[in-house]
């Protein structure tokens, strides 16, 4: 063949052969979302405005597969049909990651927020999570004796609490066994309210008003959020004053709570998944921990139930519900 035409020919079929790719569409990552609750939660709602923030448009660079439980025994299941769509990434929240973890090595999982990630062996450690998960962790063993110290400042009279807190999940196991051990030195008893199903949580409320204690923890999780207007509305209605690790518990009612913006800590997850997609793998990416915690007050609620907060525990609020 003459090398005039050669040359020409090869030369034609990479035009058509860069047509053919450049004509082709580019395919749209699927993000699985599996999470306990409903579909207007609001922490999820934060992810998806980071990743609005980052630029993903739902339904055109970007598709969310949304797998929502109602209880616990549903997510391997729901999990399992997010692997046999072939995801490229997974976002999921603390007690859910178990059965994202369970279903596959490969796909990245992304912890929206998490509980012991590294003492419950989601994740080898914080700076190196190894295999595919990485997230952001709630994780503050220091979070256990500020809600005691706190709550014991509001009720000055305070030797008895309540703890109430999922006993199905391994996380919320660690945070119960902490607590108890912070109340020792405080001179403060702890009565353990585990609770794993909705008959539980009305029997640890027949408890709560029959051996009534002066006030009531409330460890947060799935279960706890999928209960939390029972909850927020039962101590109310005794006038028995409780503390919560997140702030929304105090936006629907509650007394106060500490602990870190949750919400903040899902719509950060959003760059975890910018990144994976961009090729970083999560293995690599290091966990992140809250920096700043937040105390909040609804005095409506104390007001509520006759409660006075004392002007020295005012001051240290940051914010204050009216």
């Amino acid at each position: 063949m003459n090398p005039t035409v050669f040359w020409l020919i090869t030369a034609i079929l990479l035009v058509l052969t860069h047509r053919a790719e450049a004509q082709q569409p580019k395919k749209v990552p699927r993000i699985g979302i599996l999470k306990t609750g409903v579909p207007s939660d609001i922490n999820v709602a934060a992810f998806r405005q980071g990743l609005r923030d980052l630029g993903y448009i739902e339904g055109q660079n970007i598709i969310f597969e949304y797998r929502w439980a109602d209880r616990d025994e549903h997510l391997p299941d729901l999990a399992a049909e997010l692997v046999r769509l072939r995801v490229d990434v997974i976002v999921t929240g603390a007690s859910e990651a178990f059965a994202a973890k369970e279903s596959t090595k490969t796909i990245p999982i992304v912890l929206g927020t998490s509980q012991a990630p590294v003492e419950t062996g989601l994740v080898a450690s914080l700076a190196h999570p190894g295999g595919n998960i990485t997230g952001t962790s709630m994780f503050a063993p220091e979070l256990w004796p500020k809600r005691l110290e706190l709550t014991k400042e509001t009720i000055p009279k305070l030797s008895r609490i309540a703890m109430l807190w999922n006993r199905s999940s391994p996380a919320m196991a660690l945070s119960a066994r902490g607590t108890q051990e912070a109340a020792k030195p405080m001179g403060i008893a702890v009565q353990d309210r585990g609770a794993q199903d909705r008959q539980e949580l009305d029997g640890v409320f027949g408890e709560l008003k029959k051996d009534r204690p002066d006030a009531l923890l409330t460890m947060i999780d799935p279960f706890t959020n999928l209960h939390l207007r029972a909850i927020v509305d039962f101590t109310n209605n005794i006038r028995l004053p409780a503390i919560y690790d997140e702030r929304r518990f105090v936006e629907a009612g509650g007394l106060m709570s500490y602990g870190p913006h949750v919400t903040e800590l899902w719509r950060r997850s959003a760059t975890f998944v910018d990144k994976i997609l961009k090729g970083a793998k999560p293995g690599e990416l290091p966990v992140e921990q809250p920096t700043k915690f937040e105390f909040i007050i609804n005095l409506k609620t104390a007001q509520q139930i006759g409660l006075t907060i004392p002007p020295n525990v005012l001051v240290r609020v940051d914010r204050v519900i009216r």
